[in-house]
């Protein structure tokens, strides 16, 4: 029997899904079950200007196979000296979520952060799950108490709504999908941007082949929440835009209106990646850094704060940045399929 390209596209599409489920129910018989997911609110008013970041790794600083600890640690101090309004990471957190002197470091190098009362909003990342899952998430909630256990969870910070995933589950069906959808469904009026986070990058140039030293391929649950992003997209009045990690680079991909980032250059060994011809961002270095995301009414500046070190000392550079608008051409009411726009035209890109 022969079969067409777009049969055996959905026969390896559904292979795919079917290992990741089977790959997920092995996890779930060794996790507690999932807390219902919590709605935490941050007194905030517009302006206002958040970071987001990922895979910082905290380990034991001696061992440099993990991550680079003089990296991680410049970038928590510039975090600090920024005093955002909170801080998001994107997840692997620790270098393996079952031991307890990595969140010990954790503890120790980010005492700044505490100092400054700047509150943290994570992802479970799969170093954050390495190991027991029962101790794994013990050590991850015992750091971030508010979120009452909740794997998943919805962070509303004046105009903004932040929709955090645990990509170790389908983001789009089973309890997690359910809540989603439902949040999707119900963003309030005056929300002008909704910001999702998760490990895994929905978008990236990198591969499994690892044809530069590293890089992961997109798995295909996170391609079908872009789809569903993007179907949305078309008729909201408030901007999507998703925060991801895994890959220790620095990416920015725009489609269906939905502007994705991966920012997984929080300390983990970075390594460059390939660049597709149409990415946004063309730079093929090693990017330690962290993304600055300003907050206003009706507008978003997000910018990339790359980190070298030379001789010992911090070398910052912003090779990327990128303005987003609402459309407010589009009812809050009754938003029509069509009415959106992207990311500006004029991006100001920084270095060119």
């Amino acid at each position: 029997m022969m079969m067409n390209a777009r049969g055996i596209l959905s026969i390896t599409c559904l292979l795919a899904r079917l290992v990741f489920s089977e790959q997920q129910y092995a996890q779930s018989k060794q996790a507690p079950p999932v807390a219902e997911a919590v709605a935490l609110r941050l007194n905030v008013s517009v302006p206002f200007h958040f970071v987001a970041y990922g895979d910082t790794r905290f380990h034991n600083p001696t061992d440099t196979e993990a991550s680079n600890p003089p990296v991680r640690r410049a970038l928590v101090q510039a975090i600090a000296d920024v005093r955002p309004a909170f801080i998001s990471i994107g997840g692997d957190i620790v270098y393996n979520g079952y031991d307890g002197d990595d969140w010990k470091t954790f503890d120790a190098e980010t005492s700044a952060w505490r100092k400054n009362q700047i509150p943290v909003y994570p992802a479970l990342g799969n170093h954050d799950l390495h190991g027991d899952p029962k101790l794994a998430l013990g050590n991850y909630f015992q750091r971030f108490p508010d979120l009452k256990e909740s794997r998943y969870y919805s962070v509303r910070a004046a105009n903004t709504l932040m929709l955090v995933l645990d990509s170790s589950l389908d983001e789009t069906t089973g309890r997690e999908g359910q809540w989603l959808t439902q949040k999707l469904d119900t963003v309030p009026e005056d929300i002008d941007f909704v910001f999702l986070v998760l490990h895994h990058p929905p978008y990236t140039s990198s591969s499994d082949a690892k044809n530069y030293g590293g890089g992961h391929s997109a798995r295909g649950p996170e391609q079908t929440l872009a789809r569903m992003l993007e179907g949305r997209q078309q008729k909201m009045h408030a901007r999507l835009v998703v925060f991801a990690g895994h890959v220790h680079n620095y990416e920015r991909h725009e489609h269906g209106g939905v502007t994705y980032f991966v920012t997984g250059g929080g300390g983990a060994h970075a390594y460059p990646i390939e660049r597709a011809p149409a990415d946004p961002f063309q730079d093929r270095n090693i990017n330690y850094h962290y993304l600055l995301a300003e907050v206003d009414h009706g507008k978003l500046r997000i910018t990339m704060n790359r980190l070298e070190l030379t001789s010992g000392q911090p070398v910052w550079t912003r090779p990327d940045a990128v303005s987003i608008m609402v459309n407010a051409a589009v009812s809050t009411k009754a938003a029509q399929p069509g009415c959106h726009q992207g990311a500006d035209n004029e991006r100001n890109i920084l270095g060119r």
